[in-house]
């Protein structure tokens, strides 16, 4: 519809999708300009279907960072997250696969499969800046092309801030013209309180690395505001005694690092003082537990 007949502005959903661990949270936070999904070289970070806004004067993105489609692991918790792939795929405008540029697997394959007929998908190459040979590139692109039609192939480094703005640009010719979604402000539909959780988990993931497994969780308790203080409560869920030391490391080391290095960011990103208590609990069989995967906004 043209200017004249009473739009000028374009907005829509879009999906990230891709195996696990392909740089999706990472390209959400960048195309946001705001670190709003956690990212851990864990595979399965994402658990909620997170909602990042751009808006630019005449296009709204609204993304959609999705959980890595699980195909190793059985159980309520991964279930959950694989429905939340499927509705988000058919509620979204566009959808944007992103594949490790070099790379096409087992697990690309059966993203692609779920992918739907009837929206548009571009195919994102991610970490291109690693692949120097430029024939081999092309021999990849090539063979991932054979996959499916996609509707744009578009190279890019979310890491790097590389190729993001043809991207955008790309993207917008593929949304619906019409008013926009989201106030121009705002920058996701997340909650503080969820984003406090995320946090959490993500240095957990980090500081912990393989020492501990994909199935924990991390509870708020209490959130609180007075003023611009946050005081906020959380509980760290694991499975097993073993795991609990863990977390907390030698003489509380490694779980005071985890609650410092979360309440700097959540500090950063809220835009005030936080005070943040964390401890760590043994719930065995939590991910397949119904009343906690919905305490944690899952099932």
């Amino acid at each position: 519809m043209s200017e004249a007949q009473g739009y000028s502005r374009r907005s829509g959903f879009i999906a990230i999708v891709g195996r696990p661990n392909v740089g999706k949270s990472t390209l959400l936070n960048k195309l946001v300009g705001q670190k709003i999904s956690i990212t851990s070289r864990k595979a399965q970070t994402t658990r909620h279907r997170v909602t990042g806004v751009r808006t630019e004067p005449a296009v709204q993105f609204v993304f959609v960072d999705t959980p890595g489609f699980q195909t190793r692991h059985g159980g309520r918790l991964n279930a959950a997250l694989n429905r939340s792939v499927r509705q988000t795929l058919s509620d979204v405008d566009a959808v944007l696969m992103v594949v490790e540029a070099g790379k096409f697997n087992l697990g690309d394959k059966q993203v692609v499969n779920l992918l739907p007929e009837d929206r548009p998908v571009l195919l994102v190459v991610n970490k291109q800046d690693e692949v120097k040979d430029r024939a081999a590139m092309l021999e990849y692109l090539q063979k991932v092309s054979e996959s499916r039609p996609f509707a744009e192939i578009v190279p890019v480094s979310a890491k790097h801030g590389i190729g993001l703005d043809e991207l955008l640009k790309t993207l917008a010719r593929y949304l619906p013209e019409g008013e926009f979604l989201y106030g121009e402000d705002d920058v996701t539909d997340q909650t503080e309180r969820m984003l406090a959780a995320e946090l959490i988990r993500e240095k957990l993931f980090r500081l912990c690395g393989e020492e501990i497994p994909y199935a924990t969780a991390v509870v708020i308790d209490k959130f609180e505001e007075e003023g611009s203080l946050r005081r906020i409560f959380a509980t760290i869920l694991v499975d097993r005694d073993s795991q609990k030391a863990i977390v907390i490391g030698k003489g509380g080391e490694r779980l005071k690092a985890i609650s410092t290095q979360a309440r700097l960011d959540m500090e950063k990103l809220f835009d005030g003082k936080v005070y943040l208590e964390v401890w760590v609990k043994v719930k065995g069989g939590w991910s397949d537990d119904v009343r906690v995967l919905k305490s944690l906004g899952i099932e």
